[in-house]
């Protein structure tokens, strides 16, 4: 039975994977000296901010985004140029969280609202937080969640405290809503395409009355063109913007309930084991996101006692999309302000996926001169000095760039949702007093699953001890300390596929540009990714009639279109399964498509490997373009190079052998799992991590059925899995 306003304490205890030992540290957040105290911890997240995009690792394109704030930090202390995360958010922030790899945690791709929680983070995993709480840190996160819930999860959106943090302000989902193109109800859909009433050169107007969810209201005037549209001045503000006329009687069209991109969004405080779901009337909902995870993660630090270390992870949602304009107030503006543009168009979205992205480093920068962690020059740029406090940096992206924001010369095609370089390898910063040689490059293969053994390391916890599960983790912090350091990796791994869903269930297809991909959970993302929906509520009828039906796969959209006209085109289809393994210098891809064969109207799949030569060379590196492929192998050196990876591959993909009626994940099943699995059958009954396979599908809920399976394997001992780094 689903029972409402169950207690986050019991919820908390009832998921608490083992009792942590606390460690004997000396606490200290500040340290003139940079002494070997128990340092605090900054933790950045980029969302969709691939290598690609850095001109501090020597990429960029022809015009990478200014960012002058991160770059300070980069030269301050150690860039990785050999990163490689997953191909999509939440594999890819699980595997910095949890220290394993996508095919032990079971999330493939970004968590959507049909997942089950076997394809969320699992309430009994040792996140960070939780490792960290044994050296006495306190944690906190602010922005994007994207780990857990609040569908299809007991804890709802109570997950970031089930999982280990103290505090939290942002969104559970994670992913923006669609951009509001009524504009708060002012005009028709589809009328404001950015979301806001455009500047007049735009076809809008600079002066209107701006009504705020309060009822109060103030006219919002443009003065000069260096100025935002008077429109976004009042979205900016929390306001919803009618238009040539002065404040009066609000018009009944307004709505002040509809989500508006990185500006209206479904906020979440978890503070003291108390969640908040702020409404979105609330002013703290209301305002440029990025600005709101900055000013929550501001006020965090700096209340925070000299005499307990903390971490603050500064998860912004910039610059997934939807792509937005951001306040001028962000950017260094050389030219008029940007309302005029078309947020819908591929081309505009590169531009405007810039400015989200230079609006973030701004951010970032005041963050660190509001927390005392850097200062301003005259000239106005940051002065890090990394020795000044006890505090490491950490900047990350999650996973690589959308394919329509992709700078050459790395692979639209190939990027974001691929196992290809385009799609993984991510920026890795690391700077603090620990880095001797600041301002240097290390080449070595780094994997984000170690990330959570190097949070271990600056607490002084060996979390390969401290932790009952096999690890994917390799420790970097001997980069940091020796310049010379060897590499600590034989081969690093990426990994995306699809989530599971109840009922052997999969997201709906949808056409970017003339490919097709089962990635975006939803049509309105989708849409936001300037796709085409082929999914239920499927409307273009002057392509293939269906009646709003839709399609449920990729296969079945080029089936429609071959039978509705044998000329037509059929779409790409992108890999449901990317996989790759690498080495110093090659990289084997093993991709599994759907396919249709119009000749025998049959729908399959097939597995295909490419092999590669790979490097990190600036400004042009050797990347896994489709021209390069080495297979099959022409001499003796590439074949031995597959053959070794492949082995490596096939050994890895078999190293997490699965155990029915484990739910917790301790190695055994036994009573403990029988208690777990009573709890919340009787509790919530509906997806948990102890709704187990049955025909190789979940049904979505705990149940008998569950209970029999732990009955049948009581006393059973797991067989070991194993890592290969």
């Amino acid at each position: 039975m689903y029972k409402k306003n169950r207690p986050l304490v019991f919820l908390a205890a009832a998921f608490t994977a083992l009792t942590l030992t606390s460690c004997d540290s000396s606490n200290n957040i500040a340290s003139s000296d940079g002494s070997s105290k128990t340092p605090n911890i900054v933790f950045v997240v980029m969302d969709d901010v691939g290598i690609d995009q850095m001109s501090s690792f020597g990429y960029g394109g022809l015009k990478a985004p200014s960012m002058p704030n991160m770059d300070a930090v980069a030269k301050a202390g150690v860039r990785f140029r050999n990163t490689w995360s997953m191909p999509e958010c939440s594999p890819g922030r699980a595997s910095f969280f949890v220290g394993r790899y996508p095919f032990r945690t079971k999330i493939y791709q970004a968590i959507g609202p049909n997942d089950v929680a076997n394809a969320q983070v699992s309430p009994y995993d040792i996140t960070v937080p939780k490792l960290l709480k044994q050296a006495n840190y306190e944690s906190a996160m602010f922005g994007k969640f994207h780990l857990a819930g609040p569908e299809n999860n007991e804890a709802e959106n109570a997950t970031p405290s089930v999982l280990g943090w103290d505090y939290f302000y942002g969104w559970i989902g994670g992913l923006p809503g669609s951009i509001d193109t009524t504009a708060g109800g002012v005009g028709a859909a589809n009328a404001y395409v950015c979301g806001f009433v455009p500047g007049k050169l735009a076809g809008g107007t600079d002066t209107g009355a701006c009504y705020q969810p309060n009822g109060s209201c103030a006219v919002v005037k443009r003065s000069s063109l260096l100025q935002d549209a008077a429109g976004l001045q009042c979205l900016d503000s929390g306001g919803v913007f009618v238009p040539d006329q002065n404040c009066g009687t609000a018009p009944a069209t307004l709505n002040f309930n509809r989500e508006n991109a990185y500006y209206v969004s479904p906020l979440v405080i978890i503070n003291g084991g108390k969640v908040e779901k702020v409404p979105l009337t609330d002013a703290r909902a209301r305002g440029y996101r990025t600005r709101i995870e900055t000013d929550a993660a501001i006020d965090w630090v700096k209340t925070r006692s000299p005499n307990k270390p903390w971490m603050a992870t500064l998860s912004y949602t910039s610059a997934h999309t939807p792509w937005q304009q951001p306040p001028a107030g962000l950017l260094k503006h050389s030219g008029l302000a940007d309302d005029g543009w078309n947020c819908t168009a591929t081309v505009q979205g590169r531009f405007l996926q810039d400015k989200m992205t230079e609006a973030m480093d701004a951010e970032f920068g005041r963050f660190m001169v509001e927390t005392g962690l850097a200062r301003r020059a005259d000239d106005g740029s940051l002065v890090y000095d990394p020795q000044a406090t006890n505090t490491v940096i950490v900047i990350v992206g999650d996973n690589g760039s959308l394919g329509t924001a992709v700078k050459e010369p790395f692979q639209q095609d190939q990027a974001k949702g691929t196992a290809y370089q385009t799609g993984v390898w991510d920026p890795l910063i690391i700077a603090g007093p620990q880095v001797v040689q600041p301002d240097r490059e290390v080449d070595h293969m780094v994997n984000m699953v170690d990330l959570f053994q190097f949070f271990g390391e600056l607490a002084g916890i060996d979390a390969h001890k401290a932790v009952p599960r096999t690890l994917d983790s390799v420790g970097i912090l001997p980069y940091l300390t020796n310049p010379g350091q060897s590499s600590l990796r034989t081969v690093n791994f990426t990994m995306g596929g699809f989530n599971q869903q109840a009922n052997g269930t999969r997201n709906q297809p949808c056409q970017i540009s003339t490919s097709c991909t089962q990635i975006p959970v939803s049509k309105g993302v989708c849409e936001d990714n300037q796709g085409i929906w082929w999914g239920k509520d499927y409307t273009d009828a002057s392509v293939v009639p269906n009646g709003g039906v839709g399609y449920n796969s990729c296969a079945d959209v080029n089936r429609a279109l071959f039978k509705a006209a044998p000329t037509n085109t059929l779409l790409g289809i992108l890999p449901e399964v990317s996989t790759a393994i690498r080495n110093d210098r090659y990289k084997l891809v093993q991709n599994t498509t759907q396919t249709y064969d119009p000749g025998t109207d049959k729908i399959g799949s097939a597995v295909t490997e490419e092999l590669y030569e790979i490097n990190q060379a600036v400004p042009t590196p050797l990347l896994d373009t489709t021209t390069r492929n080495l297979l099959p192998a022409t001499t003796a050196e590439t074949q031995a190079a597959y053959n070794d990876l492949k082995s490596k591959l096939d050994n890895m993909l078999a190293s997490e052998p699965d155990c029915p009626g484990d739910g917790n994940k301790d190695g055994v099943v036994n009573a403990e799992d029988l208690s777990n699995w009573g709890r919340i059958a009787h509790a919530w009954g509906l997806s948990s991590v102890y709704d187990f396979m049955v025909n190789n599908v979940f049904d979505g809920l705990t149940n008998t059925v569950d209970g029999d399976i732990i009955q049948n394997n009581l006393g059973k001992t797991c067989a070991s899995a194993h890592a290969i780094y």
